[in-house]
């Protein structure tokens, strides 16, 4: 078997038994095609030895970040593990690799304050004709109710940009998500993210809505057609602008914010698990590191015993 038929084996597996989503099966066939290139137009998976993936895996240390690599050897152990249950190889060559040592990065959150007027902010737009300024008010609608989703239900900006309307229960007061592994769950939605996805339906109340995209791209021919991640990222970026955010903002930061601000509000770490839908614990402990820290500056900043104290003068 050749690694293009391994490759689109794997594929079909990935879609069909593991639900993997399309940007995942796209960023896996990468990966194995790089390791295709890399051992040259004559390899097949059968030859392909432990020695050969690290010596791909060294040939990346130098251009790509260690989370890069590490996330290509993964790619890789899921590929090849395919393989050996297929009976196509005999054994796994990726067995008992490791993967490179990686810093550990904290999430960062962003302030309350600049979370709320990141939300509240309102981009000055150039006057337009009629039609142009109803598409602007729609666009405004459309915005507020997506970012209050982001940082109100702490969604993944892909989760959110794929909820149709009937994904929305204004009424039960929750979104139902379809997350990573196509695992479903449900998230409570506050009562200011409710209140920007009422304003946002009623503008858009028609037959037939409910199977329509939540959120809808209004690009020029672009109708009923979904928001891109690419085109959120931009929202938030000109909203960062017109707050005077400024620090780097993009979607996932809202996301960091939602559950840090749960957990200095009290909030238990299972809930916080279960609200962003994290397969492990261990992933949601992070915030726990995030808000020990804010506390430690806080404290450095209020208590005057963790003042410097000026010296004391010597008297004669």
């Amino acid at each position: 078997m050749t690694f293009a038929e391994a490759a689109r084996a794997f594929d079909r597996h990935l879609a069909a038994e593991r639900n993997g989503s399309h940007h995942t099966r796209r960023a896996y066939a990468s990966d194995v095609n790089q390791l295709a290139i890399f051992l040259g137009t004559r390899s097949t998976p059968y030859g392909v030895t432990p020695d050969a993936v690290r010596a791909f895996l060294a040939s990346l240390h130098s251009s790509r970040h260690p989370a890069s690599v590490a996330r290509k050897l993964a790619a890789l152990r899921s590929f090849f593990r395919f393989l050996v249950r297929e009976e196509v190889i005999p054994r796994d060559p990726t067995a008992g690799l490791r993967g490179p040592k990686q810093p550990r990065r904290l999430p960062r959150p962003l302030s309350v304050d600049d979370c709320q007027a990141l939300v509240e902010v309102e981009p000055v737009s150039s006057p337009r004709r009629a039609p142009a300024r109803e598409r602007d008010a729609g666009e405004r609608l459309r915005d507020r109710a997506l970012l209050e989703l982001l940082y109100g239900a702490g969604l993944r900006v892909g989760e959110a940009v794929a909820l149709d309307v009937r994904d929305v229960d204004l009424l039960a007061r929750e979104v139902r998500v379809l997350g990573k592994g196509r695992k479903e769950r449900v998230v409570p939605l506050p009562q200011a993210a409710r209140q920007a996805l009422g304003a946002w339906l009623e503008s858009r109340r028609s037959p037939g809505y409910q199977a329509e995209p939540l959120f809808p791209s209004f690009a020029p021919n672009a109708r009923r057609r979904r928001i891109g991640a690419r085109a959120v990222r931009r929202i938030l970026g000109r909203r960062a602008l017109a707050a005077g955010v400024a620090d780097h903002v993009h979607p996932h930061r809202l996301r960091h914010s939602y559950a840090t601000h749960l957990l200095d509000m009290g909030a238990d770490l299972r809930s916080i698990q279960e609200l962003l839908g994290h397969t492990s614990l261990s992933t949601t402990q992070r915030y726990t590191a995030v808000s020990a820290a804010r506390l430690v500056e806080v404290y450095d900043k209020a208590h005057p015993r963790a003042r410097r104290s000026s010296p004391r003068k010597e008297t004669s």
